[in-house]
């Protein structure tokens, strides 16, 4: 499923973390790295840059990004081939326009990286990556935990739409690969059906969401052991980004997967507003799918 994947980097813990992930997709997969530095020189020069920058300028930034690059390389080690490229550019669209043009699969980076000079894995630009890409989508932030991979608990949250379906087969395969439990969840939204001032939706709804939820886990759960691997379901009412960061915890999951958007128009224009909550919160990598790439 993965052959390539690309690593962005700007040297920061967060982006670091995020290359481990990658090495180990890549052991397990047997892919490609390709680690990638971005000179933002524009961003770097701030109002410096009015008359134009020199090249010793725009030299010093990419050497920074060149160190980056082969300090990912220097992680991998000979465990996995590496392959090493620095752009100038915007980061969100150097890191597009790299994966499209070299046919890559995946991308995996930091939620949060250096504020200075390439910020090529702080939030916004990841957000902006996961929006404007159709690849799948592996971040990850540095915790207080012990860096895990070797993923034994795949989590997989699923909402009953075409956009969650979207990550199950990534989810699947990444079982698989590792051996792993599948973990299928469903939180029934309450703030989404709650009616008026009323704290507690109509029963009667919720009875129905629930079932409509039971339904949806137990589908991917058979899928799972039918690729013969272990599942289990659970559904729960509450707000779905803390019900699945909560079960995350509870369970100790490895790695979630899950679709970019949900069911609703809003979700939508919002990149899935609990996809993009848990992205943001998760202490485990999240590996995000948009919907189209299934599709391709």
């Amino acid at each position: 499923m993965y052959d390539s994947i690309l690593v962005p980097t700007d040297g920061s813990a967060h982006a670091e973390r995020a290359a481990h992930h990658a090495i180990s997709f890549a052991e397990a997969f047997d892919a490609t790295i390709h680690a990638l530095g971005v000179a933002d020189v524009e961003r770097a020069a701030g109002p410096f840059n009015a008359g134009g920058v020199s090249s010793e300028f725009v030299d010093r930034i990419e050497a920074e990004c060149q160190s980056a690059v082969d300090a990912v390389a220097d992680l991998a080690g000979e465990s996995v081939a590496v392959e090493t490229a620095v752009e100038v550019g915007d980061p969100p669209e150097a890191i597009h326009d790299y994966a499209e043009v070299n046919g890559l699969d995946a991308i995996a980076m930091g939620t949060r990286g250096l504020r200075g000079l390439s910020r090529l894995v702080s939030g916004s630009v990841t957000q902006s990556v996961v929006r404007r890409t159709d690849l799948p989508v592996m971040t990850a932030r540095v915790v207080d935990d012990d860096l895990v991979t070797d993923y034994d608990d795949v989590l997989v949250p699923t909402d009953g739409s075409d956009a969650a379906q979207a990550a199950v087969d990534h989810a699947i395969a990444v079982a698989a690969a590792y051996d792993a439990t599948v973990h299928v969840r469903h939180v029934v939204d309450v703030g989404a059906i709650a009616t008026g001032s009323d704290v507690q939706p109509p029963p009667e709804r919720l009875e129905y969401l629930r079932d409509a939820g039971e339904d949806a886990t137990e589908s991917i759960a058979e899928d799972a052991r039918g690729a013969g691997l272990e599942a289990v379901t659970s559904v729960e009412h509450g707000f779905p980004a803390s019900g699945l960061l909560d079960y995350v915890d509870e369970q100790s999951i490895d790695l979630v997967a899950m679709g970019t958007h949900g069911r609703t128009g809003l979700d939508r224009v919002l990149l899935g507003s609990t996809t993009e909550r848990v992205i943001r919160r998760s202490p485990v990598p999240v590996l995000a799918v948009h919907p189209e790439e299934n599709e391709q």
